[in-house]
């Protein structure tokens, strides 16, 4: 099974081909700093020909599709569903936040969170074992500490938040990578759980700048 995965909601971007006939992760390229709309496809084109891949012949275009930076999430998503339609491959879209959780290998509950800014976090709750969501939010430090008070362990991936949520005693990892989605991904693909390319959204988990800051409609409630 032969699968592209790229991941361009962080502070770096990356793409990687895995192939499970040959043992997993085959390739794999980082996009330094905010590159990732203009060398995406590009890059994207020299591993599949390096590999000597079409890619009609692959089993699914596997994208993390946030939440993070919204130009990050757009892009990637936007090149995933072109990709997919191209070439008839199936899509998979995956959360950053489940991609995180699963960086860490502790027992029980895990609860991963990214900043979000404006003293709001990015929280996802999974259970043991299998990964499964509990839910997604966007949360208040509060209500982050609700959540981290049912005793799941608190993963994060950035300084910052490691700092500021201390005295839960969070578990640092590095930041996640495109390839670091394959074990959900071929999960998904195995079930034959793919995306509708037409209706799958970002995963952005609130509002854009844009949209909180518009000025009402003359008219209408807000």
């Amino acid at each position: 099974m032969r699968l592209l995965l790229m991941d361009t909601c962080g502070s770096e971007g990356s793409v990687a081909l895995a192939d499970t006939d040959a043992g997993g992760v085959i390739a794999r390229q980082t996009l330094p700093g905010r590159s990732a709309s203009e060398r995406l496809l590009p890059v994207v084109r020299e591993m599949m020909t390096v590999a000597g891949w079409k890619l009609a012949e692959l089993r699914a275009i596997v994208v993390v599709h946030g939440p993070g930076s919204f130009t990050g999430v757009r892009v990637g998503l936007s090149a995933a569903k072109g990709l997919s339609e191209a070439g008839g491959v199936g899509l998979i879209a995956i959360s950053r936040l489940a991609v995180l959780a699963g960086l860490s290998d502790v027992a029980g509950e895990r609860c991963a969170v990214l900043d979000a800014g404006r003293g709001e976090f990015y929280l996802g709750l999974y259970k043991d074992g299998d990964g499964d969501c509990v839910r997604e939010a966007l949360v208040t430090g509060e209500g982050l500490r609700e959540a981290a008070q049912g005793g799941a362990a608190v993963i994060v991936c950035e300084e910052k938040m490691a700092e500021a949520l201390g005295d839960l005693g969070p578990v640092k990892v590095r930041e996640p990578l495109a390839e670091d989605a394959l074990a959900i991904a071929l999960a998904r693909a195995e079930a034959g759980a793919f995306d509708d390319a037409a209706l799958i959204d970002a995963n952005y988990l609130r509002r854009t700048d844009a949209e909180i800051f518009a000025k009402p409609v003359q008219g209408t409630a807000r």
